[in-house]
């Protein structure tokens, strides 16, 4: 592009719009100029970076045995190699995860809803039930009265009664078909 001074290009007839398109046409040349210098001195650096790390093979007067060391090696860099892509694409495949994840956090924290802020409040629970079921229940809610008591007698029912190990053994049975009502164990 040939540098030109802007104040001659722009003459006095010209009108806002014409000078906004002006200018965009000029940063728009000079995008592209630094984008075209951009892309060569990026292929000059993998050049060179290529040149340092893969120095030519040598392969001319290399009997069998050398050329499969040469294969072997060749192999083995890339393995290496393929492991770290691996890494990497398992890296960026993660980390887009996170990304999105962290975007669905954003929009549904950005969304409308505004939590309100809470207050301590004191209800009793006939207040709780009206609340929640209007004026339907029929009486209050003695939360204490439905509390499980324990009386004495209950405890005393629950005592274990031992019977002798003789009315707990077979009973023999007599000709007829009817349990003995002796009370020795017949041993």
């Amino acid at each position: 592009m040939q540098d030109f001074c802007v104040t001659q290009a722009i003459t006095k007839d010209d009108t806002n719009e014409n000078l906004f398109d002006f200018f965009e046409i000029l940063l728009l040349t000079r995008a592209t100029e630094d984008l075209e210098a951009e892309k060569t001195a990026n292929e000059e650096a993998k050049v060179r970076y290529l040149r340092e790390k893969l120095p030519p093979l040598q392969l001319r007067g290399l009997n069998i045995d050398d050329l499969q060391k040469v294969c072997k090696e060749i192999h083995e860099k890339i393995h290496v190699v393929d492991e770290d892509r691996y890494d990497c694409e398992a890296k960026v495949l993660k980390n887009y995860r996170d990304i999105n994840k962290l975007k669905l956090k954003v929009q549904d924290l950005g969304g409308k809803f505004k939590k309100p802020a809470l207050r301590k409040v004191r209800v009793s629970a006939d207040e709780m039930l009206k609340a929640l079921f209007g004026s339907k229940t029929k009486g209050s809610m003695d939360l204490r009265a439905n509390l499980k008591s324990v009386k004495k007698e209950d405890i005393k029912q629950e005592k274990h009664v031992f019977y002798p190990v003789f009315l707990l053994s077979p009973q023999p049975v007599a000709a007829d078909g009817r349990p003995s009502l002796s009370l020795v164990p017949s041993c």
